[in-house]
């Protein structure tokens, strides 16, 4: 079975993908990415029995945006009532970065949804910034208060584009207003106290030369999670799953079929 097109769920259309049959299986992109590049893993998992739901997260690839700057907890609720719009209860689930970010909320909070976990790259650890980094945004900050306290409006504005054309990631300076605001929402969520309540067998797939969220942080999630492994691809980097697809797929077939 193949199925594509666009749907709306809680008002906003976004674009999905349902291909394969058997047991169903949710995965979810990271920042910045979309179904395409859930499709490699999609297509092997499809092949080996499962009934693969993915679609464009609200604000990336061909789905809308959402109305107002959403946080990590909307994100994660937008994935239930994209289950409920499917009739489906529980599900297995894989998340790259972002993904990861929501399936440790789903895996804690809503456990009865979610049979395994299987996170690639996982975000959701709030590190903090270097000293200089954070010393240069108070001064930023500060410069804007008293800007706008004189009634400056004009420079205090002039002042927040150039830091963010200077000082702003690219994930930042690429997006529009909304998506900004829900990138900010977004990062400073930190999610280990979820990671602790996390309630189904779960796998942690990473990459020891991934530089967005270094090995490191996939440690730190193997032991807060109650009932989890790390599996490290040697030589991949954030897109593990993607460096080493066939066996990415053997391995996440394998905790779907234990559980």
């Amino acid at each position: 079975m193949v199925q594509s097109g666009k749907v709306e769920i809680n008002g906003i259309n976004i674009r999905e993908s349902i291909i394969g049959d058997g047991a169903p299986a949710l995965l979810v992109h990271g920042w910045g990415a979309s179904i395409e590049l859930l499709a490699p893993l999609v297509n092997r998992l499809s092949r080996l029995g499962y009934r693969c739901y993915s679609f464009d997260l609200p604000g990336f690839g061909e789905s809308d945006e959402p109305p107002e700057p959403f946080t990590i907890f909307d994100y994660a609720a937008f994935c239930l009532a994209y289950l409920d719009h499917h009739q489906l209860g529980a599900v297995n689930y894989f998340g790259h970065s972002l993904g990861g970010r929501i399936g440790l909320i789903l895996g804690s909070d809503h456990s009865d949804r979610i049979g395994a976990l299987a996170l690639s790259n996982s975000a959701g650890i709030k590190t903090e910034a270097p000293l200089g980094a954070r010393l240069r945004l108070r001064a930023y900050q500060s410069a804007r208060q008293s800007l706008v306290r004189i009634g400056a409006k004009s420079a205090s504005e002039s002042l927040r584009e150039k830091y963010r054309r200077r000082f702003g990631s690219d994930d930042y300076r690429n997006a529009s207003p909304i998506m900004r605001q829900t990138l900010i929402k977004v990062i400073n969520a930190d999610l280990l106290e979820y990671a602790k309540r996390v309630a189904v067998p779960t796998i942690l797939l990473w990459g020891d030369k991934d530089e967005d969220t270094p090995l490191w942080m996939g440690h730190k999630l193997e032991n807060t999670i109650p009932d989890a492994a790390l599996i490290v691809h040697a030589g991949a980097g954030h897109y593990a799953y993607l460096d080493f697809p066939d066996k990415t797929a053997s391995i996440i077939d394998a905790l779907y079929r234990s559980n």
